[in-house]
């Protein structure tokens, strides 16, 4: 097991000069357990808690330390970093009922994230930060994981009909197939710096995204043979439309672009103002876009037959920060990142309004979701090494909720 501490709980890494943490017992623990992942001064933008317990809790789904370190550490955290409220999320009551299920994977400070449901029912997750995929029965609870090769560090996974598990090896420039029968991975060098989020599409083609390279991507499983195109900044989330195109979010500029899955070709579509970042998008039954706008706290809207944009706020406003979005039964679902715990949010466009949940263990960061067969939602929560499942129990009228401000200008 990775004995390290994730201490900042759904925060990125933050690299910098190393800030002084508050003195007393406890102090020179918290270096040595936290600062083999991330600088302690990150603990300052952490949500916190208030009691030992709760601390304790978290501790355990990031490494096992022995019981006198884990109570001074614990205390020493309690008392100097407490809860925010300021992050906590404006919560909206509605009318539908879901159930969330969570798992705790086994290899502690992993960041399991990106889950998946294969073709025989199975959950999918990757370990980024310990270069593995694993592999959940939901049925019987149990799990595997498999080594990768130590350099891969897996963004993303995808299922392919066969059974075969692909993976975007962020770390090494690689696409990788695992055999989860044999354990054999087979890897393609992308020649890109860093897969990053892929799809398969009809035409047999799986395409992916490099975010940092500034490309997007085909790579032919039969052949081997890569394509690539390079494109605006941060090519991010990826989806196929039921039409065949391909709609790629940019995280790096206001645009959100229209591929040709043949060409790549790639018409771009402007999103109203120039801080706007789109993470990710998914399509609705009649091809329109779905978006998360996560720089300006909205999710939006896009008609790619005639370019209208629309937008709305999220409820826990502009720093609320949406990430990770799905389309289910023309219903949106997404998540506010920025928020402690973790949002799950719900938008009606019929009726325009919102309900929101709090993720049981949220203080991750939910960064990609997946629908199942049952048009059930896969989730995660990476810092507390935790994978979910969101049953939806009840649809809901879709009428409540009218009185949440709902700004359609799109500006």
């Amino acid at each position: 097991m990775l004995n390290r501490m994730l201490f900042a709980a759904g925060v990125s890494l933050f690299v910098s000069s190393v800030l002084a943490l508050p003195p007393g017992e406890g102090e020179a623990l918290v270096r040595e357990h936290c600062s083999s992942c991330h600088q302690p001064e990150i603990l300052n933008r952490a949500q916190g808690y208030d009691t030992t317990a709760e601390w304790r809790q978290l501790m355990a789904s990031m490494v096992e330390l022995d019981e006198p370190r884990a109570d001074i550490i614990a205390r020493y955290l309690a008392q100097h970093f407490k809860s925010k409220p300021e992050l906590y999320p404006a919560l909206v009551p509605g009318p539908v009922e879901i159930e969330i299920d969570e798992w705790m994977v086994p290899t502690l400070g992993q960041r399991s994230r990106d889950p998946i449901e294969a073709s025989d029912g199975a959950i999918w997750w990757t370990g980024m930060w310990a270069s593995l995929v694993g592999r959940l029965d939901p049925l019987t609870d149990d799990v595997r994981e498999y080594p990768l090769p130590p350099m891969a560090r897996p963004h993303s996974i995808v299922p392919d009909d066969a059974g075969f598990i692909w993976y975007l090896g962020n770390g090494n420039g690689t696409v990788g197939k695992l055999n989860p029968l044999t354990g054999e991975i087979r890897e393609y060098e992308t020649g890109l710096a860093d897969p990053h989020t892929g799809v398969f599409h009809p035409n047999g083609a799986f395409y992916f995204t490099a975010q940092r390279a500034g490309a997007v991507a085909r790579l032919d499983p039969a052949s081997g043979h890569i394509t690539h195109r390079e494109t605006l900044a941060r090519p991010y989330g990826i989806k196929v439309a039921p039409n065949g195109r391909i709609y790629i979010a940019f995280n790096g500029d206001n645009a959100i672009g229209e591929m040709d899955p043949e060409t790549l070709e790639i018409t771009y579509f402007t999103i109203p103002h120039e801080e706007s970042r789109i993470r990710r998008l998914d399509v609705a039954s009649d091809g329109s876009i779905w978006y998360v706008n996560s720089a300006r706290g909205r999710i939006g809207h896009l008609d790619p037959t005639t370019g209208v944009v629309r937008e709305w706020d999220s409820p826990s406003g502009p720093q609320s920060h949406p990430y990770a979005i799905a389309v289910i039964d023309d219903v949106v679902w997404y998540n506010e990142s920025g928020q402690r715990p973790d949002a799950l949010v719900r938008f009606d466009p019929e009726s325009e309004t919102f309900q929101s949940w709090a993720i049981p263990s949220g203080i991750g960061i939910i960064r990609h979701v997946w629908v199942t067969r049952n048009k059930e939602l896969l989730i995660h929560q990476s810092s507390s090494n935790r994978i979910g499942r969101v049953t939806i129990l009840d649809s809901g009228s879709g009428t409540e909720n009218r009185d949440i401000p709902i700004d359609t200008s799109g500006q």
